[in-house]
């Protein structure tokens, strides 16, 4: 896939966090959950339990000087689910390829339907809308794409494997486009390996959602 042409296909990206995740992005940068387990200096069986393993809750995490911080429930995905539709990995192998992403969505369209979900519509959400250019320009290398919700198995486990994440020059948008007809259509996630720390520097918006509306928007202010 061409960079010009993801960027003016998807001029904008979405990242969905804790409600309260604001402080922590404009300290730390975006994480994904092996970066936080190692910023809250996390290990042994907790860690092989928060990071290896399903998550049906949320889970807070403490540290004494970088607070209070949430890991993210799993409840689009199961094993059972995963073990009818994964190849060449474990469901424990998959989980770990998950968590050491940063994930964002390339469509407003997929971000609504998260959102207004059974299981998170009646939470409020931190929604970070970033520049795709800027993000691009500056993490090129570490983005892969996928062509589906890799952390969803429900209701249809697509077939899936650690190939199912390539990189944008690699990534055949052709053949996703003639399969589902749009353009938009053609990327199901767009990932950064491990973290971005920089995000601030791609942000165009911040705002709190909840029931599907932004309720109050944190940046710009």
């Amino acid at each position: 896939m061409d960079v010009e042409l993801l960027i003016g296909t998807f001029p904008r990206l979405y990242h969905m966090a804790e409600h309260d995740a604001w402080p922590s992005v404009q300290r730390h940068g975006l994480l994904s959950t092996s970066a936080l387990l190692d910023l809250f200096e996390i290990s042994g069986q907790e860690r092989e339990r928060l990071e290896a393993a399903h998550r049906a809750e949320s889970v807070p995490i403490e540290h004494p000087v970088h607070g209070r911080a949430v890991i993210r429930d799993q409840k689009p995905m199961s094993d059972s689910g995963l073990r009818r539709c994964l190849k060449g990995a474990t469901p424990r192998e998959w989980y770990l390829i998950l968590n050491a992403k940063v994930f964002f969505w390339p469509h407003a369209e997929r971000l609504r339907t998260l959102l207004e979900a059974q299981a998170y519509r009646e939470h409020r959400h931190c929604v970070i809308t970033v520049d795709t250019r800027k993000l691009v320009e500056r993490h090129g290398d570490r983005i892969l794409l996928s062509p589906m919700n890799s952390g969803a198995t429900k209701p249809m486990p697509h077939p899936r494997s650690p190939q199912t994440f390539l990189p944008i020059r690699d990534y055949p948008f052709d053949e996703w486009q003639r399969k589902r007809g749009r353009a938009i259509r053609a990327i199901g996630e767009v990932a950064v390996s491990y973290s971005v720390p920089d995000i601030c520097e791609t942000i165009l918006e911040v705002a709190i959602w909840h029931k599907g509306v932004v309720i109050s928007r944190l940046f710009p202010t």
